[in-house]
């Protein structure tokens, strides 16, 4: 939803709703009580990060901080929002009057969307009091974890795909919030294009597409369908040829089309198969030049299984909106270190010490490690005091991302995307060629803790 409002250079513009309610309710009874404790302004220090990787998988890819910057900068207590807060007792009405004037005005600093991540290594560190950190929470995670399964299912299709373009396909397999996220998400791993409308208005994202079976079902022949679409959209649209007999119906389409006609569409069948036989029919009717795009419940493990067939694009719907089977990212977001009492007191390094699920105490600054070649070979995570950048010869991961409360503005809209998924190219030209394999495996870089 959005409303009408004033961007900062005084053009009438549409402004997003509260995203403050985004939220788990337990975010604001445990800021509930520690006002009441008076621990609410203790400074403290939280890390996002992974625990592990999906199995089998060697990376990981981030993405989300564009849209996440956004919302927080959303992240406020409006009428509407405190109302229910009261009408449902959820918080103390001390509680509610401090929500009432929440801005977040902390530091964050992190990796830059489109950068590679590993188990243990923290790709997003907040520092803010207690209160103010703790309640984006779960509005981080739930950005993270799900942008960053897209993202990550997408490059392992886009290294299986050797280059040929992919278009994102899956909005009708995803919510209509997902599908826009994931739309952007799958544009930052290597995806070339969505068809989804939104994420081209508001993130830059190439959109597509042409027309489904309905449109041939609805004309009373496929030559009626194909000559409608081509008066509509010329020949060099792409025409789907497998509603009924695919012989035929690329018999038709060049006829309609003439050899000009820009691509042919597969949605079924044995697809190596035919993907054969409708490049030899193509060929044999004069329309080399005409592509081939298949569409037909791909993943990564069935692209790279056309990698010797004369496919020319991919078209990749359920799979790249779902994670690929892996639909969130195993992140977590922790309190690593708090100052003692006081406020100018030391910082106290904490960390939970349940099985499986421990943490490593506090603050740290990752860096990747590279060999003579440039050529990544390990994560490293220093753990150090007072924020200070380690002495080590390792390309520094973090960077800044919100200053006092005030957000970079690089890191957002079309430009914060383009700028991620030109990221997203130079860290995957640092992996080792182990890291494309489709097969499983162990993480392609170990996390140190130094």
């Amino acid at each position: 939803m959005r409303i009408p409002g004033v961007s900062r250079l005084g053009r009438v513009t549409e402004r997003a709703a509260s995203t403050a309610f985004l939220t788990d309710r337990y975010e604001l009874t445990m800021l509930d009580a520690a006002l009441l404790a008076g621990t609410h302004d203790r400074e403290c220090v939280f890390e996002a990060f992974t625990r592990r990787l999906p199995a089998g998988r060697r990376y990981g890819v981030l993405a989300g901080t564009g849209r996440l910057l956004e919302l927080i900068e959303e992240f406020r207590f409006g009428d509407a929002e405190l109302q229910f807060l009261r009408d449902n007792h959820v918080v103390r009405d001390e509680t509610i009057d401090w929500l009432a004037n929440y801005r977040f005005s902390g530091t964050i600093r992190g990796y830059r969307e489109g950068e590679l991540f590993f188990p243990g290594s923290p790709f997003f560190i907040v520092d803010a009091p207690f209160a103010e950190g703790v309640i984006l929470e779960t509005l981080l995670l739930s950005v993270f974890n799900y942008d960053s399964a897209v993202a990550s299912a997408a490059a392992r299709m886009v290294a299986a795909a050797g280059g040929r373009p992919l278009a994102e396909m899956g909005s009708r397999r995803a919510n209509e919030r997902s599908a826009v996220a994931a739309a952007r998400a799958a544009f930052i791993a290597g995806f070339s294009a969505t068809s989804n409308l939104e994420a081209g208005r508001t993130w830059g994202v190439p959109t597509m597409g042409t027309a489904a079976h309905a449109f041939t079902l609805l004309h009373d022949s496929e030559e009626a369908a194909f000559q409608a679409q081509v008066d509509a959209l010329g020949p060099g649209t792409t025409l789907l040829v497998d509603t009924f007999d695919v012989q035929k119906a690329i018999e038709t389409a060049v006829r309609v089309a003439g050899p000009e006609l820009g691509a042919v569409r597969l949605d079924s069948g044995d697809l190596p198969k035919l993907v054969k036989q409708v490049r030899e029919q193509l060929d044999s009717l004069g329309a080399t030049k005409t592509r081939i795009t298949v569409t037909n419940d791909l993943d990564e493990f069935t692209i790279a299984a056309l990698a010797a067939s004369p496919v020319d694009s991919y078209g990749v719907g359920t799979s790249v909106v779902t994670g690929s089977g892996n639909p969130a990212s195993g992140m977590v977001y922790k309190l690593v270190a708090h100052r003692s009492r006081g406020g100018d007191g030391e910082w106290i390094p904490v960390a939970k010490k349940s099985e499986n699920k421990a943490s490593v105490p506090g603050r740290k600054h990752p860096v990747r490690r590279h060999d003579a070649t440039g050529t990544a070979i390990a994560e490293v995570v220093h753990i150090v005091e007072k924020g200070d950048v380690p002495d080590d010869t390792g390309r520094d991961l973090l960077t800044p991302l919100i200053t006092d409360g005030e957000v970079h503005r690089e890191h957002l809209g079309i430009e914060g995307t383009r700028r991620a998924r030109e990221h997203r190219e130079l860290a995957m030209s640092e992996l080792p060629d182990e890291a494309f394999r489709l097969g499983r495996g162990d993480p392609v870089l170990p996390t140190i803790f130094e």
